[in-house]
């Protein structure tokens, strides 16, 4: 067993009891329950206020619980859990699973970004969601989805991340196709629960070949423990050390499931081939957009391959793919990104991008690099996703860019929020993106535990920092900057109706009039994510800058210590030209993506575009259609299940069922002339004999008079019959 897996053994934490953990997420359930079952009547009688109440009150009530929690984490020595276990869940031989949350450090910070982020969504969605029908079901549904994901991240085993994650996942496919009238959003919503179940059957599969290969770890770590083995998150690097280099079918075990758990989180997490789902997802309301993409599900995958860090580091292929799908990833939906002109799906093909810098920094070993990207990258694109969600309400529903611009100027909040989210993700050292993306690239540069050279990984994540910079700018100068449009309502669509007509929520315009500014349930969640996008800027400061480690890093390196052992070309304290050079690289990157954005863009003025798009036609035809990966899939994948299961229904019907109607047809004549002999053959001989029997029997009866006279002369001529018969033939 190698040195590695030695030191995972002996990475252990301290544990102190917190028994209200449980509350964190049963208080979303509590509100999902109440909104799902009576939110009808509290929505008749009491209006959206009353909902509100309910559905609003319990997502803060959880941000203040784990507020407590985290402080009391932050308080405690560095490497301790908090703990609440609820009862045993299963208990198969040695093996026992409990219903019980814990919180270290990453499961704290998860904690934290799902519960305060998604409260502030709630509030934004009061607004968004104003006067639609099924407001009540709705907020049940978001809250629901508030439980799941944090059932995922407190979970404190792998059998219960599983219930939370299958949630998140029935969650999307509610609130994908919440407005399910629309056949096109009711077919988002299945393509995001299919492609889910894709992707979760690898992470299922995983799942089964672990506990295989555990299988008598637990029995030999429990012996000392009555026998069983409660297989936590914390116990688990002990299994997997005590595991050793197990095979199966001639793969190292943790390669097979570290990659089976991978096509998990290629399917959470949209990374390549499993992407395809979260650019449709934004058929959904755009809260749902905000929620999936910045504060849940997509980074339920970092967060499942960063908790099982201490497996990872024991298969340098499994690190090199899930490094190298990131980068191919971020790279890949940074392009189709540039061409879209969609708001939101420009935003979705950003959130693809980014979630592959963060699958670079797993993949590459530096676990608090992905994990801490995946905190800025809630504050920044949560701000994006629901200023884009200000931006179409303010434009009745309409979400080409094309038909936007100058909006800066009547939606002033909504602009300044978009650009400050704007400079986060662009990779500019007044935000946080930069810091942790930039960080991650170094990491990737430096890293020598793949089985490639790591500047691979680093040359595609950096073409897809400019490319992020471009875009980005791109959404920005073609929403508020140049003319400005008048807008007219599209009547038809209820919900657009419901805004349109509400004159004091800052929704309603006349025909032909400006767009303005949404009410302070919305901005004001905007102005705290910005604020929130720079803030976190504080705690990643970089080791090059401060010569220390960054608080981040502090703060997560229990959960990561096994990682301290991956090989790597510089160290704290050496290559600082090498990693100034990079860090100057990436900001003269994003500042001319920015460049050529504003040239192109601003003022909606220049020519350029429509030149390159003429000159270039066909290469933007192919990017802007998304490389035609959906028609592949469609002629490959769905059609082909389609033809299998038309095949298939063709082959039942036609032969399974016409053998089976034949048999049948086969069955019936012969019972057909089986009836018949028995009805005119048996039943006749039957019957004859019955009348014959009965012929006889009344001929004989009439031999039977009851008179004397009449047997004595029967018995007279007998006799005399008797002695001629002897006299003829005897004698």
């Amino acid at each position: 067993m190698s040195s590695v897996a030695h030191n995972v053994a002996e990475v252990s934490s301290s544990v102190v009891e917190f028994n209200y953990l449980w509350l964190i997420p049963v208080l979303p359930l509590i509100g999902a329950a109440i909104s799902g079952t009576m939110g009808l009547r509290i929505h008749r009688r009491f209006g959206e206020k009353g909902i509100n109440l309910v559905s609003i009150t319990a997502p803060w009530l959880a941000f203040v619980v784990a507020l407590i929690g985290f402080v009391t984490l932050l308080k405690a020595p560095s490497g301790t859990r908090l703990y609440d276990n609820l009862w045993v869940w299963m208990s198969v031989g040695g093996l026992k699973a409990n219903i019980a949350f814990s919180v270290d450090a990453l499961s704290g910070m998860m904690m934290m970004i799902i519960t305060f982020i998604g409260s502030l969504i709630h509030i934004y969605a009061s607004g968004y969601m104003k006067g639609d029908e099924s407001y009540w079901r709705f907020f049940a549904c978001l809250n629901l989805f508030m439980f799941a994901m944090l059932v995922l991240v407190l979970g404190d085993n792998l059998l219960l991340m599983f219930v939370g994650w299958e949630g998140v996942g029935l969650c999307s496919y509610l609130l994908i196709g919440f407005w399910y009238k629309d056949v096109n959003n009711a077919k988002a919503g299945m393509k995001a629960f299919v492609v889910n179940r894709v992707g979760d059957f690898g992470f299922l599969a995983g799942l089964m070949i672990l506990f295989w290969g555990l299988g008598g770890s637990w029995t030999e770590a429990g012996y000392h423990a009555g026998g069983v083995f409660s297989v936590t998150f914390a116990e688990l690097p002990e299994l997997v050390a005590l595991a050793g280099d197990k095979t199966l079918w001639g793969v190292p075990i943790f390669t097979l499931v570290g990659i089976c758990f991978f096509v998990g989180a290629t399917g959470k997490s949209a990374q390549i081939p499993l992407y395809v789902w979260l650019p449709d997802a934004m058929a959904g309301p755009t809260p749902v957009s905000a929620l999936i993409h910045a504060a849940t599900m997509v980074t339920a995958g970092v967060y499942m391959i960063a908790r099982m860090n201490f497996m990872y580091i024991h298969s340098p292929l499994a690190m090199t793919i899930i490094a190298l799908v990131g980068a191919c990833t971020a790279l890949f939906a940074a392009t189709i990104g540039c061409v879209q002109y969609d708001i939101k799906k420009v935003l979705a093909y950003s959130t693809v991008s980014q979630l592959g810098y963060m699958f670079i920094g797993v993949g590459v070993g530096a676990y608090w690099c992905g994990a801490y990207h995946l905190l800025t990258h809630a504050f920044f694109k949560a701000c994006l996703f629901l200023g884009s969600g200000s931006v179409i309400l303010a434009m009745h529903h309409e979400q080409d860019m094309r038909k936007m611009g100058g909006l800066g100027k009547h939606m002033p909040l909504t602009r300044w929020t978009y650009f400050i989210s704007c400079i986060a993700i662009a990779g500019f050292p007044i935000a946080s993106g930069f810091y942790s993306k930039d960080e991650i690239l170094w990491k990737a540069f430096n890293s020598k535990a793949l089985l490639i050279p790591g500047w691979v990984p680093w040359a595609m994540g950096f073409v897809a920092a400019g490319l992020t910079s471009f875009y980005m700018w791109r959404s920005y100068f073609m929403t508020f900057t140049g003319p400005a449009p008048k807008v007219h309502a599209h009547h038809g669509d209820a919900h657009d109706d419901a805004h349109a007509s509400d004159e004091h929520s800052g929704h309603g315009h006349d025909e032909g009039e400006y767009p303005k500014e949404q009410p302070f349930s919305m901005t004001g969640v905007l102005a705290v994510l910005a604020i929130g996008a720079v803030a976190v800027s504080f705690i990643g400061l970089p080791y090059l800058w401060t010569h220390q480690e960054s608080i981040i890093e502090k703060f997560l390196h229990p959960v990561f210590k096994a990682a301290d052992h991956l090989p790597t070309v510089y160290h704290h304290g050496e290559g600082h030209g090498v990693e100034w050079l990079l860090m100057i690289c990436s900001v003269t990157v994003a500042t001319l993506g920015l460049g050529i954005a504003w040239v192109f863009y601003r003022g909606r003025t220049s020519q350029i575009p429509d030149k390159l798009k003429n000159m270039f036609s066909g290469l933007h035809r192919v990017v802007h259609n998304k490389y035609y990966v959906d028609e592949a899939y469609h002629a490959t994948a769905v059609k082909g299940f389609l033809g299998t299961a038309f095949s298939s229904s063709w082959f039942d019907q036609k032969i399974l069922d016409g053998i089976v109607n034949g048999l049948g047809h086969v069955t019936k004549y012969i019972a057909y002339i089986d009836g018949f002999i028995d009805t005119y053959l048996v039943d006749g001989i039957v019957n004859l004999v019955g009348l014959v029997a009965r012929s006889l029997g009344g001929m004989i009866r009439k031999l039977q008079t009851g008179q004397l006279s009449t047997y004595l002369t029967g018995m007279v001529v007998s006799i005399l019959l008797i002695v001629v018969i002897t006299g003829l033939f005897f004698n």
